[in-house]
């Protein structure tokens, strides 16, 4: 048996950060799902889908500092309780308190003291430590958020600083838990991309390419402690690695993205087999999806990359389709159709689409049978 209940997951957006335009996103509320959690728990079980990535809003629960209202949280929490669903809950996903300065020190002191609340809450509820993913995509967040304000804290220089700072959030936070909770499991999900240079014979192309390219671990390396110590980065603060893969997450240095297909396209399971050598943690893929009709042929490809890691030693742990409901857009409130169900109807019902359906179907029957548990798994609770 491995880590999750099922080797598919379904991924729920739960962003929450702020715009440029100081709007705060809350996208587990745009899509419907804090008021349909039981029902969109239990259509994804019709699918075969018995473990999910879901998510508290840091901001409605901590109304004063050290204030706590889970309000927003425990009628999710009893839902995936009722409906048999195993879930890792992302703590901070983006957003955060607006009386937190996130460059203080008390930001990841805050976070700390909320995520080994939470996590009391949930082994209160449940009688069970949770998994949790203390801070979520660190890397893009950095990027996103302090080298090109694309949201909060909306910086532009500032990526590094704001990495390291994310980091010792997540440290703190996972320590707090640790000593709150003991047990409980925890994931770091970071992008999983691959740069190529666009002039092979350059030698600035070929060093900025591999540059970025290698920026992709450094969250990670710093959470262990192999770079930077002084940030406090230990072993034991890294349990399950995850890795989000999306059709845009390969692109040539300062260039275009590569499309599937192209000769420079990296194999999937090539860039999962140095993610398991350089780590050698329990491992998913924490997030993948495709917008439209390219739904379920991303799927097979995902999928069909999997099998052959797999083959080649990677104890992969599941696969977590993300998001799984259609959700509007970050900036421009369009719909972006990338769910296995649709946006809910008055009472709460999504439709289905069939061909991601069908080919879940299928990569279900194929990977389910070839599940593995990755080696040392004990040994990195």
């Amino acid at each position: 048996m491995g880590i999750f209940q099922s080797f598919f997951l379904g991924g729920f957006e739960c962003s929450t950060q702020i715009r440029r335009d100081g709007r705060r996103l809350d996208l587990l509320r745009s899509t419907g799902h804090d008021r349909f959690a039981l029902q969109d728990y239990r259509a994804l079980a019709e699918h075969g889908i018995a473990a999910v990535r879901d998510g508290l809003r840091w901001h409605l629960i901590e109304k004063a500092p050290g204030v706590y209202d889970w309000d927003s949280f425990l009628p999710m929490l009893q839902a995936a309780e009722e409906a048999g669903v195993q879930v890792i809950w992302d703590l901070c996903h983006y957003g955060w308190p607006e009386d937190i300065d996130i460059w203080s020190d008390a930001f990841p002191a805050r976070l700390a003291a909320y995520a080994a609340a939470a996590a009391e809450v949930i082994v209160r509820e449940t009688g069970r430590p949770p998994l949790l993913c203390p801070v979520n995509e660190i890397s893009f967040w950095a990027w996103a958020g302090g080298e090109v304000g694309r949201f909060g804290p909306n910086r532009t220089g500032e990526g590094a600083r704001l990495k390291r700072q994310l980091v010792r959030a997540a440290l703190a936070a996972t320590r707090a838990v640790r000593e709150a909770v003991p047990g409980a499991r925890f994931v770091c999900a970071e992008p999983l991309i691959h740069v190529e240079p666009a002039l092979h014979d350059a030698p600035d192309h070929v060093a900025g390419a591999e540059g970025h390219r290698n920026s992709q671990f450094e969250a990670v390396d710093l959470m262990l402690g192999r770079a930077e110590p002084e940030l406090g980065g230990g072993p034991d603060c890294l349990d399950l690695v995850g890795v989000n893969f999306y059709p845009f997450n390969q692109w040539y240095h300062g260039g275009s993205t590569i499309p599937l297909g192209h000769h420079a396209f990296r194999p999937l399971r090539d860039m999962l087999l140095e993610v398991w050598e350089r780590y050698s943690r329990p491992m998913f893929i924490a997030e993948t999806g495709a917008e439209g009709s390219g739904r379920a042929s991303w799927l097979h490809y995902v999928c069909g990359e999997v099998r052959a890691a797999m083959a080649a030693g990677v104890p992969l742990e599941g696969v977590c389709l993300y998001p799984i409901l259609d959700y509007h857009g970050w900036d421009n409130d369009r719909l972006c159709a990338t769910g296995l169900l649709s946006s809910p109807d008055a009472s709460g019902r999504r439709r289905v689409h069939e061909p991601l359906a069908e080919e879940l179907r299928a990569q279900r029957a194929r990977l389910e049978a070839a599940r593995v548990t990755a080696p040392g798994l004990d040994a990195a609770a």
